[in-house]
């Protein structure tokens, strides 16, 4: 399976990502028992509302599908998203999800 860099942004309804968060870190959480999440954590208080995940999928399509279903996406917190294939080449993380 390929490598997959998520970027997501944020609306600012912060009330709706309090609420809606234990929702999406359940779904995260049950893709990451799949094998599928392999990372995920939201930007520094410094950065532009938003989070990172990193996923292993057989496509950008079946990305695409993880992310619609994502609770944070279903109820509007997710206000843009990129997918982009990523190689990890170097680095401690390397051989945990080759």
């Amino acid at each position: 399976m390929t490598i997959y860099a998520v970027t997501y942004r944020y609306s600012d309804d912060v009330a709706t990502r309090d609420r809606v968060r234990p929702e999406h870190r359940e779904y995260l959480r049950g893709l990451a028992d799949q094998g599928l999440l392999l990372l995920s954590g939201p930007f520094g208080p410094e950065e532009p509302a938003g989070g990172l995940l990193i996923l292993r999928a057989e496509d950008k399509a079946a990305v695409g599908a993880l992310i619609e279903k994502d609770p944070f996406t279903v109820s509007g917190v997710i206000v843009s998203s990129e997918i982009a294939e990523w190689e990890p080449v170097i680095g401690p993380l390397r051989s945990g999800i080759s």
